[in-house]
């Protein structure tokens, strides 16, 4: 797709995005809804007006996309949230909302996902998984392939913290969020790029880390986010053929859990092994292994 059509894409989501206003606010929030889009898309145009691998524009990212993921191509300076930018907007399968900067941005059971502007790769893809397969597996699908190209970029190893952390030298520097709307599924990524350690939030469940900290380098965004969009596919095609089994081997030999003692939900636990079905396998302090779904999982650094 070419430098003109994907901008035709990022004011097409424009369009869609603010038309989906709720039935109770639609009259009031109507007539002022024309301005505003106006100035967001002529914002947006100047925005991509210039072509810099220092930002996340069509521009600069055009030339790594090697997939489907990412055809269109939506792309805002700054918005909410990325899922908001798909959730809802009725775009096909492999579209991406990508921006520099968050004002509302969150994690896994509601937490902010705060960064500075620029400093991240910041991305939901929309998927629309078969029938077949169990959406919730894909926050492990998507960890397997950040990890992947994380440790391309940097030269060292990642880990996958269960159930949606990647994490490096016992730092988390990314993060996933998967929500589901029917059969829809928006996949949010997010990789702490270039942030410097006063950058970094020092209040966080789990430490946390960039890429720029843990090696040192700063790294372009434009393509690490072109090689994970392409990578993510490769792992979401593989899933969708052969489901969990085709990434089970990698998140056995990258478990960041195995062997730890945690505390899930409050409880003191051993960290068993990630299950073929996704699930943690746990030992409580009474000695039962419990195959556990979901929960809050801290460790004992």
């Amino acid at each position: 797709m070419d430098g003109p059509a994907l901008r035709r894409a990022e004011g097409e989501l424009a369009h869609a995005r603010r038309g989906r206003l709720p039935d109770r606010n639609a009259r009031v929030q109507g007539q002022r809804g024309a301005s505003r889009a106006r100035g967001h898309r002529r914002a947006a145009r100047r925005a991509v007006s210039t072509p810099t691998t220092a930002s996340l524009t069509s521009e600069a990212v055009e030339p790594h996309l090697r997939g489907r993921f990412g055809k269109p191509y939506l792309y805002e300076p700054e918005c909410e949230s990325t899922q908001l930018l798909l959730l809802g907007s009725g775009l096909s399968e492999g579209a991406v909302g990508v921006t520099d900067h968050q004002t509302r941005g969150r994690g896994r059971l509601g937490r902010p996902w705060v960064e500075p502007s620029g400093t991240s790769v910041l991305a939901s893809v929309l998927l629309q998984p078969p029938p077949e397969r169990n959406a919730p597996e894909l926050s492990l699908v998507a960890a397997v392939a950040v990890a992947q190209v994380i440790d391309r970029t940097t030269g060292l190893t990642s880990q996958i913290k269960w159930p949606n952390d990647v994490m490096l030298n016992r730092r988390k520097v990314a993060g996933i969020l998967t929500e589901l709307s029917d059969r829809t599924v928006v996949l949010g990524i997010g990789v702490n790029v270039n942030q410097t350690r006063e950058q970094l939030p020092s209040d966080t469940p789990t430490p946390a880390g960039s890429l720029l900290t843990l090696t040192g380098t700063r790294h372009e965004r434009a393509p690490l986010l072109g090689a994970l969009l392409l990578e993510l596919e490769r792992m979401y095609d593989a899933w969708r053929e052969g489901g969990l089994d085709s990434v089970y081997g990698e998140l056995g030999a990258r478990d960041f859990l195995r062997g730890r003692r945690i505390t899930l939900d409050g409880a003191p636990a051993t960290a068993v092994q990630i299950l073929r079905d996704g699930r943690i396998e746990i030992e409580t302090a009474a000695g039962e292994l419990r195959a556990v779904e979901s929960g809050e999982v801290l460790y004992a650094a």
